[in-house]
């Protein structure tokens, strides 16, 4: 399926909030992806990207919508030299690879725009799919903790995911 990724603009709030308000979405991710997801999350999420120059978070567009994002976020102090990586997509587009042609897209743009030498990933040991398109796109298990994540009322395990620059 043909996507592409590029900065979020406030043009993209409707199809962002469409998509991002899906419990099965937001039930792979932190709490700092709400459920429900309004419009309002939608718009402090999108200023709050248009922020960082560069951009260190992109829209996944098809079709002119919005229908996920992937993002890369530099740590500070003695862990600068990392950033993570999230990202989510519209349920409906699960499956069909896009995610799988995202992550190093943007983990190139990662270490070309980021004076960084690993992206790292937390998949919820939950979610194998994730897990799996990771170590698709090159990444290795680095560590495994077990139910140290509360979701929903529910102690997770937490899998940390990285790849290191060439």
């Amino acid at each position: 399926m043909n996507f592409i990724l590029r900065p979020f603009n406030i043009n993209d709030l409707e199809s962002l909030v469409k998509y991002a308000n899906n419990p099965n979405v937001a039930a792979n991710l932190t709490n700092k992806f709400p459920h429900p997801y309004s419009r309002e999350h939608g718009l402090n999420f999108i200023q709050n990207t248009m922020k960082n120059m560069p951009t260190n978070v992109m829209a996944i567009v098809i079709n002119d919508e919005v229908v996920g994002g992937i993002g890369i976020h530099p740590q500070d102090d003695i862990q600068r030299k990392n950033a993570e990586l999230g990202y989510w997509l519209a349920e409906q587009h699960w499956g069909k690879g896009i995610i799988s042609a995202a992550i190093p897209l943007m983990v190139e743009y990662g270490f070309k725009n980021f004076d960084v030498d690993r992206i790292f990933a937390r998949p919820f040991g939950t979610n194998i799919a994730s897990q799996k398109v990771l170590e698709k796109s090159g990444f290795k298990l680095e560590a495994r903790f077990e139910k140290t994540l509360l979701k929903n009322g529910v102690l997770l395990d937490e899998l940390v995911y990285a790849i290191r620059k060439k």
